[in-house]
């Protein structure tokens, strides 16, 4: 299941080699001042999914987390579910740092009023478990369109959603909306597959709210030179997701050196938050706990 999937069906073995090693990094680096210049989260429909909400906080939380990422799973929710995460959160020192799941995407100029009707009917629960970030997607290609229009619509509806949001803040953090690309390989239909293009698009919207969230995982498959545009781009990078290639895997289980990235991060001072979005290939506590050590170590390098 990916995380589209995930986010649509919302509505209607032992640890591999590699990880065991990474186990004894965490705790001379989380002592260390210099250890963690970016915060961590994980995102939640990639672990724990059999178990109900409050123990999947319980979980990330005995993994040594302290954000959450979220896809929409309080949509459906009573007063009384937004209680009870609430309670949760706090009693775990968790705090929620974005969501996604909205239905519209922002490429077909068709949607744009239903994008923005979601969005700021989205605000609402957002503030109640002190949510300050929404990640959005082009959505798809649209056949009647050239890839221009496509293009231009993707920057004048941000624009829009930025008004809706600007000067807002929620939990004291100002309301980002953070644009998300999706590699042609996982969707060959979909319209922002280059990290290039959708970093040009949140350029032209030109504003502190909007900001580009650099999923390496897709950007291996679509188009590589990783490290190359966090050098070029830290400025407009509002968060990181983490999984391996292929897979998508725990760091360390395939083809990316993310020993490399989070060094880089660190080199770049990249103070926001790196979100591990991976399908464990052991016990998820175990390798949640490991990913966070290689963070950690090699961040304080």
């Amino acid at each position: 299941m990916n995380r589209r999937t995930f986010t649509q069906t919302l509505a209607t073995a032992a640890l591999s080699a590699v990880v065991a090693p990474l186990q004894a990094a965490p705790a001379s680096a989380e002592s260390s001042p210099k250890a963690q210049p970016f915060s961590l989260s994980v995102m939640l429909w990639t672990v724990f999914t059999d178990l109900p909400f409050e123990e999947r906080l319980a979980k990330v939380a005995e993994a040594g987390y302290s954000n959450v990422e979220l896809v929409g799973e309080y949509s459906k929710w009573s007063a009384g579910d937004f209680a009870r995460a609430n309670a949760a959160r706090k009693r775990l020192n968790i705090e929620f740092d974005a969501t996604a799941g909205l239905a519209h995407g922002i490429a077909d100029p068709a949607s744009r009023e239903a994008l923005l009707a979601e969005l700021t009917q989205a605000l609402t629960p957002m503030e109640t478990l002190g949510c300050p970030a929404m990640i959005l997607l082009s959505g798809n290609v649209v056949p009647r369109l050239t890839r221009w229009a496509q293009h231009r619509a993707c920057v004048e509806t941000l624009k829009r959603a930025a008004a809706l949001v600007e000067g807002r803040t929620i939990n004291g953090q100002p309301v980002r909306l953070l644009l998300e690309c999706i590699d042609p390989e996982e969707n060959s239909r979909y319209f922002l597959t280059s990290a290039a293009e959708a970093i040009e698009v949140v350029r032209q919207v030109d504003h502190p709210q909007v900001q580009f969230l650099y999923d390496i995982f897709h950007e291996q498959i679509a188009e590589g030179n990783l490290i190359e545009k966090l050098d070029k781009h830290i400025d407009v990078i509002g968060l990181i997701h983490v999984a391996d290639v292929p897979g998508r895997h725990e760091p360390g289980t395939g083809e990316i050196n993310y020993a490399n990235i989070f060094r880089r991060l660190a080199q770049l001072n990249y103070r926001r938050m790196v979100a591990m979005e991976f399908h464990p290939s052991g016990d998820p506590v175990a390798t949640l706990r490991a990913a966070k050590g290689l963070a950690l170590s090699a961040g304080a390098l």
